[in-house]
């Protein structure tokens, strides 16, 4: 469905964000977790992609199955890092042969191994510009294009410290097209309301969905700084964290109860959505529904 139609009838929007398995273990793992959130029944689930497309086969394969396997609705993640105009293209026919009706446009991450790779070898040079080429894309059976959505930094883009500067660049995603914002993890929800407001001042007024990663694991909390380029762990949580100390179930137990009361907030705080990046497992999330008294499917 596209997104327009679903933040459309939907106040509140809840979705979760899977990785393509890259092993026949993973991949296991990653089908009964999905069988296990299907029920849920989330307006749309996201489908991460490598670093300069590393995972591009896999990312199409498990929309691919997604889409065609079951109830899920599901939206690849799309980056301008190592694509060519002609790559771009292929891949945007290919997911609208398939009925795919929503793209989520990014800047992406550089990868690790290529250290040739030349930023200016890119054809697209920021999400706005891939964000105007999917809207301008013609081949598409819904006459509106893909739905698009772009992402947001609630603690400030790592490569861009000038916070004035950030929010032009959103809204030029904006403006070139976007149709909804799916932020970055965070965990002081201060900096999301913040956020909000910034936004709502720089006259962007699409929906804004807020981005929530539970602790599950103290390792897990390291990995998360590391993926989101810094991350602020509030003083709160730490305290909590040292508590339960090497007692891996009581780590687990602090880290849902702790995104429970910030979907508790968020949600008291009217949130256009909430989209829980799973890191392909169900358990966090199906507590955190529990205990927020989410019914499922979901409302």
């Amino acid at each position: 469905m596209h997104i327009q139609d679903i933040f459309e009838r939907e106040k509140t929007t809840f979705s979760f964000e899977f990785f393509p398995p890259k092993s026949e273990l993973a991949s296991e793992a990653l089908y009964s977790t999905i069988s296990e959130l299907e029920e849920y029944d989330p307006h749309f689930v996201s489908v991460t992609y490598g670093a300069g497309g590393s995972t591009r086969e896999l990312t199409n394969d498990l929309v691919v199955r997604l889409k065609n396997t079951t109830t899920l609705d599901p939206i690849p993640h799309l980056t301008c890092v190592c694509h060519r105009e002609s790559d771009i293209e292929e891949i945007l026919s290919r997911y609208a042969s398939e009925g795919v009706a929503n793209i989520l446009a990014l800047g992406g991450d550089p990868p690790r191994d290529l250290t040739n790779y030349n930023k200016a070898d890119d054809a697209f040079q920021q999400a706005a510009d891939l964000v105007r080429y999917i809207r301008n894309f013609s081949g598409h059976p819904d006459s509106r294009g893909f739905g698009i959505g772009v992402a947001g930094f609630p603690e400030g883009h790592p490569g861009t410290p000038n916070r004035l500067k950030e929010m032009d660049y959103l809204k030029a995603k904006v403006d070139e097209g976007a149709d909804y914002i799916v932020t970055q993890l965070f965990f002081h929800n201060d900096d999301f309301h913040d956020f909000r407001d910034r936004c709502s001042l720089a006259g962007i007024n699409i929906p804004i969905l807020a981005g929530i990663m539970p602790v599950t694991t103290t390792k897990g909390m390291e990995r998360m700084a590391d993926l989101a380029a810094g991350a602020r762990f509030p003083a709160k949580l730490l305290r909590a964290l040292n508590r339960a100390g090497d007692d891996p179930a009581s780590v687990e137990k602090v880290g849902i109860h702790y995104a429970t009361e910030q979907c508790s907030d968020l949600l008291e705080k009217e949130v256009s959505g909430i989209h829980f990046y799973t890191l392909n497992k169900s358990h966090a999330t199906r507590e955190i529904y529990a205990n927020l008294g989410l019914k499922h499917p979901a409302p």
